[in-house]
């Protein structure tokens, strides 16, 4: 079992991408003592997985490529529901984050989407590198308008996405999950559900910073 370090990802693009990620909400701080500044400074890392086991001070997770990772979970620890919404829940004005592939026409096309709760408007806006899978991108940014997908994406959406800094536009397949977010209980955290883990190694510790859970089986496809 691994319980020691936390693999920080390979590229400094990558790095800067996991350190401004949606739903992590960490940030380095004018006003932080040294010690603090150092400690947001650690690699962010997402463990994508199965819950093995979870107590009031520990997570096990089981990561997709089979390794078991043992967390330390600190009592504050934010929980969320991530669950499934309509693509028509999709309005001009939503903030969204989207997990994409780049296209050869300039276009992203989106491989999920997150439809943010009003409170968490702003959360790691713009555009960067993803790890959902190789080449794929993040953009967090308003839906600026909205219309039908091209003839070739039968029953999708096309997303005009405006960030500070720039815009991108996104398609939307219909068959690509759309979800959002609530505040999580404890009944979330049984053996076998899925979950996406925002961890950090803290004071030489794997620390879970935020968990992500579905209900009944359902994966948080971010």
């Amino acid at each position: 079992m691994r319980s020691s370090r936390l693999s920080p990802p390979s590229s400094p693009t990558a790095r800067r991408a996991l350190c401004t990620a949606a739903l992590l909400g960490l940030a380095t701080l004018p006003g932080l003592s040294f010690a603090q500044q150092a400690q947001a400074a650690q690699p962010v890392v997402r463990v994508r997985g199965t819950l093995v086991y979870a107590d009031a001070s520990k997570l096990v997770v089981k990561d997709r490529g089979g390794e078991v990772v043992s967390l330390a979970r600190p009592a504050d620890m934010p929980l969320s529901e991530v669950y499934r919404i309509k693509l028509s829940d999709i309005k001009k004005g939503s903030f969204i984050g989207t997990a994409a592939m780049p296209q050869d026409d300039g276009t992203q096309k989106a491989l999920e989407v997150v439809v943010f709760p009003e409170a968490a408007r702003g959360t790691g806006e713009g555009h960067y590198p993803w790890d959902l899978q190789p080449q794929s991108t993040m953009t967090n940014a308003t839906v600026a308008d909205l219309a039908a997908a091209p003839r070739s994406v039968r029953g999708g959406q096309q997303l005009r996405l405006s960030y500070k800094g720039g815009e991108k536009t996104v398609i939307v397949p219909r068959d690509v999950p759309v979800v959002t977010f609530r505040a999580g209980t404890e009944a979330l955290l049984v053996p076998g559900a899925k979950v996406l883990v925002n961890a950090q190694e803290r004071n030489g510790t794997p620390t879970a910073l935020r968990v992500v859970a579905g209900r009944d089986g359902f994966t948080p496809p971010m």
